[in-house]
């Protein structure tokens, strides 16, 4: 498997080569912990997501990302904000690809399923709330995760 770098206003990054549509889910359970992974690509955590396939609308696709690296089947309920920052590029090394960031950040509820690890996450955990931050995870996460804890009545767009 290759390695996933985030680059973010970094002349060291490669120029951009590719933009593909993606989600993330912050999908909390009844206490309101974050289910979160620890992915296998660069060891960071964060909540699940992934590229949205052709055919397949943006729920569809978080619910599929979700039960793939999580185990858990989710129900989307909201929208935390979009994320198209030009400066942040994802290098995915396995073939050269330079992503530019273009992430559509959710929100869902746990409905079924238990925490199950996957080729993508090396672990899957429920997070307190307080405890988020002291995990290890790319600067892009850290923003989408606080603007989802801010519960700003309006989603964030940039």
């Amino acid at each position: 498997m290759g390695r996933r770098i985030d680059f973010y206003d970094d002349p060291a990054a490669l120029r951009p080569n590719s933009l593909v549509p993606s989600v993330n889910v912050v999908v909390t359970n009844e206490a309101g912990d974050i289910l979160m992974i620890r992915r296998s690509d660069n060891d960071n955590w964060a909540v699940p997501g992934g590229a949205i396939d052709l055919g397949e609308s943006l729920p569809d696709a978080a619910v599929r990302e979700m039960l793939e690296e999580t185990g858990i089947k989710c129900e989307v309920t909201g929208l935390v904000g979009t994320y198209t920052d030009p400066k942040h590029v994802i290098l995915y090394t396995s073939d050269g690809e330079a992503r530019q960031e273009f992430s559509i950040v959710l929100t869902g509820r746990a409905v079924d399923g238990e925490p199950t690890p996957s080729d993508e996450s090396r672990e899957v955990r429920w997070i307190p709330r307080d405890e988020v931050f002291s995990l290890s995870m790319d600067r892009s996460m850290r923003l989408r995760i606080g603007h989802f804890l801010e519960g700003a009545s309006n989603p964030y767009i940039g």
